[in-house]
């Protein structure tokens, strides 16, 4: 499956969440770092809705850049 994901940059580290998955969230010093750490809280998100029983919800979201004048 392949998940859109967002990451910000926060005022002393970056932070990562997942739309299609609610909770799903990570952070880390570097933008290399929080990538790594989302694909990791990705795959145990996806192995807890797994253990309980709860389906996973099919990527949806869709990841779109606008051109603006600035």
């Amino acid at each position: 499956m392949r998940y859109a994901i967002v990451i910000e940059k926060a005022e002393n580290n970056y932070s990562a969440y997942v739309p299609d998955l609610p909770g799903c969230v990570a952070t880390g010093d570097t933008f290399q770092e929080v990538e790594s750490e989302i694909r990791g809280a990705i795959a145990f998100h996806l192995d807890g809705l797994r253990e309980d029983g709860i389906a996973v919800p099919q990527p949806s979201s869709v990841v779109e850049y606008l051109e603006v004048a600035a």
